[in-house]
C-alpha cells in the first residue's frame, strides 16, 4: 500500500475517498493526480468513493423517486414488464427470479434493468442480440424521463473515470473508450426488502460475487454493502448520498492484466428495505478483452486468456437469471453452458 493510501486508512478507516472535481479542470497536470489516485485505490482495494461527480443529488433522488412508484406497484402490474418477456434482457426482475448464489441466506430483492436504448431497427437487436436494444419503459409519468435524465449522465461519468483510469496506467487516449461506443452497460434500480420471518439482520441478501464488467458506480442510502479486503476481510462501507462507490469489474481486470483487482463484494439484510443504483460500464459486445500489450512485460507475462465481452456477461447472466437458463437451454447454446466465473476463485478458496 502506498503511503498516501496508509495514511488515509488510518485517517478513515474503509475504502479510499477521492474527489474527481479537477477532471473538469482542463489542466493535465491535475487530471494525472485524480487518475492516479483512482488507479492506486483500483490497485488496492478494487473499490474507492468518489465525491464532487458532478450529478445534482436532485437528478440521483428523482431516480430513486421513479425506483420507489415503480416498485409499489401491485406485483400483476410490475409483471407486465416482465424482464423474461424482453427480446433483450430489459425489464422487471421479480423476488422470484434468483441467481446461483450459495451464501444468500434470504435473498429477497427485486430490480427493473434497463441499458443504451436503441431503436426498434437497430442492426444487433434485429438479428437476435439478447443485450442489446430498446428499453422497456413502464407507463408512468415521468419515469422514462428521470431514469434516462440520471442514466446519461451517469454512463458518461463512467466513460470520464475510464479515461482517467487508462492515463493511469500510461495507455493511448481511448484504449478502452474506443470500445465503449455501443456499450452493453446496464443500470439496475434495486430494492431489496428484508423479510419480517428473517431474523439475522446479518443474513446475505445478496451472495458475494464480482462484477462483470468494467466499472460499476453505485448509489446507495442504506448500510448493508460490504466489500472483501485483500486479507478476505469483510469491510463495510457507509453510505454517503453525496458518494458514488466505484469498484473495477472482471473486464477491466483482464484488460490491465491484473493491475487492478475485480473485488468481491456482498448485500447484507441490515435494513427491513433498502434501494440502490448501481450502473455498469462495459465495452461493446464484440470486444475482445485481453490485457493490453503495453501493460505486459517479460517479468509480468500475459495473466488472462482473450475472451468476448459480450458472451462473459450473457454466461454469467445465465447463472443470474433463471429465464436465461432456459432460453440458453432451448437454444442449445454450447458457449453458454459453463457459467463459472474465473473471477471468482477466491470465494471458492476460501
Amino acid at each position: 500500500m502506498t503511503a498516501t493510501l496508509k495514511e488515509h486508512a488510518l485517517a478513515t478507516p474503509g475504502l479510499p475517498l477521492v474527489s474527481v472535481a479537477d477532471l473538469w479542470s482542463g489542466d493535465p497536470a491535475r487530471v494525472r493526480a485524480v487518475a492516479d489516485q483512482m488507479g492506486r485505490a483500483a490497485r488496492e482495494y478494487g473499490f474507492f468513493r468518489i465525491r464532487d461527480h458532478g450529478i445534482d443529488l436532485a437528478i440521483i433522488e428523482r431516480t430513486y423517486a421513479a425506483a420507489e412508484r415503480f416498485f409499489a406497484r401491485p406485483d400483476s402490474e410490475k409483471r407486465r414488464y416482465y424482464i423474461g418477456d424482453s427480446p433483450n434482457h430489459r425489464g422487471y426482475v421479480p423476488f422470484t427470479e434468483k441467481g446461483d448464489y450459495p451464501d444468500e441466506v434470504n435473498r429477497s430483492y427485486e430490480a427493473f434493468d434497463l441499458g443504451l436504448d436503441l431503436p426498434q431497427d437497430d442492426p444487433d437487436f434485429l438479428a437476435g442480440n439478447r443485450i442489446l436494444g430498446p428499453n422497456v419503459w413502464p407507463d408512468m409519468p415521468e419515469f422514462r424521463k428521470d431514469v434516462s435524465t440520471y442514466y446519461n449522465r451517469v454512463s458518461a461519468l463512467g466513460l470520464m473515470i475510464c479515461s482517467a483510469l487508462e492515463m493511469h496506467l500510461n495507455l493511448p487516449v481511448g484504449a478502452m473508450t474506443n470500445h465503449m461506443t455501443k456499450p452493453i452497460s446496464q443500470l439496475r434500480l434495486l430494492h431489496y426488502v428484508r423479510n419480517a420471518a428473517t431474523t439475522d439482520a446479518k443474513s446475505v441478501n445478496m451472495g458475494a460475487h464480482t462484477d462483470y464488467e468494467c466499472l460499476t458506480l453505485l448509489h446507495t442510502r442504506n448500510r448493508g454493502l460490504q466489500v472483501m479486503t485483500q486479507d478476505d476481510t469483510w469491510i463495510d462501507v457507509p453510505p454517503d448520498p453525496a458518494v458514488l462507490v466505484v469498484n473495477i469489474g472482471d473486464m477491466l481486470e483482464a484488460w490491465s492484466n491484473g493491475l487492478f483487482r475485480s473485488t468481491p463484494h456482498r448485500v447484507l439484510n441490515l435494513s427491513p428495505e433498502r434501494f440502490s443504483l448501481p450502473y455498469f460500464v462495459a465495452a461493446n459486445y464484440d470486444t475482445v478483452i485481453a490485457p493490453f500489450p503495453q501493460l505486459v512485460s517479460k517479468k509480468r507475462g500475459s495473466r488472462y486468456e482473450p475472451f468476448c465481452a459480450g458472451q462473459h456477461l450473457e454466461r454469467m447472466l445465465v447463472r443470474d437469471f433463471p429465464y436465461f437458463k432456459s432460453l440458453a437451454q432451448r437454444r442449445s447454446d454450447n458457449a453458454l453452458r459453463t457459467t463459472e466465473n474465473p473471477f471468482e476463485r477466491r470465494l471458492k478458496q476460501k
